[in-house]
């Protein structure tokens, strides 16, 4: 099962970034021979099977898994630049391929157990390639967050196997127990909290959250009881005391995973996918010192360490503990001490042909993309409208906010997806001082982003979150499907300001009428 489960993580995971990749790529890109370096991979492992055959380097399996374990980190390196992501990509898989080589070649199987191995892992890797093959931009968020789950459920029954194996489980020490235990309950509560993650991208739950009223209390006490039966699973009782104290634990702790997912609300659905990212590190990482395995231990650490790294960024983008987050404090409550400031006011509605017309006056335009973008499929019309404003002389420029989207990244692949050029798409700390001087701003499906409750109301739910201020600029176009709140649930005073206008209807039916519009306006 949890060899299954990997091989299907494995080979998903690797489609959709090869597609996320291919998003970037442009007409006038030079040729790439990043596939070549699968001659020198497979030369590796043509290099560790002679070896493991003749017998002559008895140290080959540490020698292949540390290798590996490099080849990984430079995965890791490489996937941090745009300009070396390919050869990242490429440095991860050759190391994930060897890993897999040498795990199978130190476990020393007979014939009949590789072939089964491999049937499971054919099977997997077929799935994940349905899978990875299968997912959109749109649909990424949730199809991260269900891989998630998968590698929690196979942490949490390769440690249930392990106990059930060993010879004697009264004589397993304590630090082979502990990571017993470790791996079952990071595994169970990554696989519980990725699946409340997927039901609220995927709209299968309310993105709302919960509010028991003795949220922390129960918190609490499934945090206790999972500690409890850890204690007496480290004691090394009999198999019958010592599963039934592991099961427990796998049930509380699964039951925290739900509940304080759950208590999250849908604005912090961005910190949750990188805790869970990282929550699936730790557990593999506890699985390799289970396992006696380097490389989990290496790979482990590796995922783990770089999705706390990106917690910690989103956090700080939107002003987050990361504390009130994994315990589901966040979304529940306002950061001051009374009740949310209320706006009043009227919002000002405009048409196509109207902002057709301020598009073509203006020189300077910043467009603000959201999930709303993504949902309706409006980047492509979006991107011929962009072509048509660059080459009347103007001035066009994407602000991205770190967590627009539902997690960090999804709008970027989204314009690359289009074509959009690199050099015309900046980050909140780059432009957010440009509004100032900028003519007009379209909004296109963003809400809590651009709220300028996050600076006015100390009370608001989003109080303290950097935002884009396009109510700076002369003139907001707000293009949204209606004058419903975000994502977070919070009001938007910005769509009552005297310089917001809104456009309402469908994204990618409103972007097809401007382009058309501001061509025809150009004479283009």
């Amino acid at each position: 099962l949890a060899t299954g489960l990997s091989t299907v993580n494995i080979a998903g995971g690797f489609i959709v970034t090869t597609k996320m990749l291919d998003m970037f790529k442009r007409p006038d890109d030079p040729p790439e021979y990043y596939h070549y370096y699968g001659a020198p991979a497979l030369g590796l492992a043509a290099a560790y099977g002679a070896a493991k055959v003749s017998g002559t380097a008895p140290q080959i399996d540490a020698a292949a898994g540390t290798l590996a374990g490099l080849l990984c980190i430079g995965g890791i390196a490489g996937l941090s630049s745009q300009t070396t992501a390919r050869l990242g990509s490429a440095s991860g898989q050759a190391g994930v391929g060897l890993g897999i080589a040498a795990t199978l070649g130190h476990l020393g199987m007979n014939t009949g157990q590789l072939g089964t191995t491999f049937g499971v892992m054919g099977a997997g890797a077929l799935a994940g390639s349905y899978i990875g093959n299968r997912v959109e931009p749109t649909s990424l968020p949730q199809t991260v967050a269900a891989f998630h789950s998968l590698v929690g459920v196979a942490a949490s029954a390769a440690a249930v196997g392990d106990y059930l194996n060993a010879a004697d489980v009264t004589k397993l020490d304590g630090v082979h127990l502990s990571t017993v235990y470790l791996a079952s309950i990071i595994g169970s509560v990554t696989f519980t909290g990725s699946l409340v993650a997927f039901g609220k991208l995927d709209g299968r739950m309310d993105s709302a959250p919960m509010k028991l009223e003795y949220r922390d209390q129960i918190n609490g006490g499934l945090g206790l009881a999972t500690l409890g039966a850890g204690g007496v699973l480290m004691g090394a009782p009999e198999l019958g005391v010592g599963m039934g104290a592991l099961g427990s634990a796998l049930t509380t702790s699964g039951a925290l995973g739900w509940h304080m997912t759950a208590s999250i609300g849908g604005a912090d659905m961005p910190v949750v996918i990188t805790v869970l990212n990282s929550y699936s590190g730790w557990a593999l990482c506890a699985e390799g010192f289970m396992l006696d395995q380097p490389l989990m231990v290496t790979v482990g650490a590796l995922i783990g360490c770089s999705g706390a790294a990106l917690t910690k960024i989103m956090c700080d983008a939107m002003n987050r503990d990361i504390i009130s987050v994994i315990l589901g404090g966040f979304g529940t409550k306002a950061s001051g001490g009374g009740d949310a400031m209320v706006f009043e006011g009227e919002a000002s509605m405009t048409n196509v042909e109207e902002v057709i017309n301020q598009l073509s006056e203006a020189e300077s335009v910043i467009i603000v993309p959201g999930y709303g973008l993504a949902v309706a499929k409006g980047q492509y019309p979006l991107k011929e409208m962009v072509e048509s404003l660059r080459e009347a002389g103007k001035k066009v420029r994407f602000a991205i906010h770190p967590v627009a989207g539902r997690m960090p990244g999804q709008l970027n692949v989204l314009l690359a997806e289009a074509g959009v050029p690199y050099d015309i798409v900046e980050e909140l700390e780059e432009i957010n001082d440009d509004f100032d001087d900028t003519d007009i701003v379209l909004v296109i499906g963003a809400n809590d982003t651009v709220n300028s409750a996050a600076e006015d109301d100390p009370n608001s739910e989003i109080a303290g979150m950097p935002v884009m201020r396009v109510w700076k600029s002369k003139q907001v176009i707000v293009m949204k499907r209606s004058l419903a709140a975000g994502y977070a649930g919070v009001d938007n005073p910005v769509f009552l300001k005297e310089n917001t206008d809104m456009l309402l209807g469908d994204a990618k039916d409103t972007c097809e009428k401007l382009a058309s519009g501001v061509k025809a306006k150009f004479g283009q």
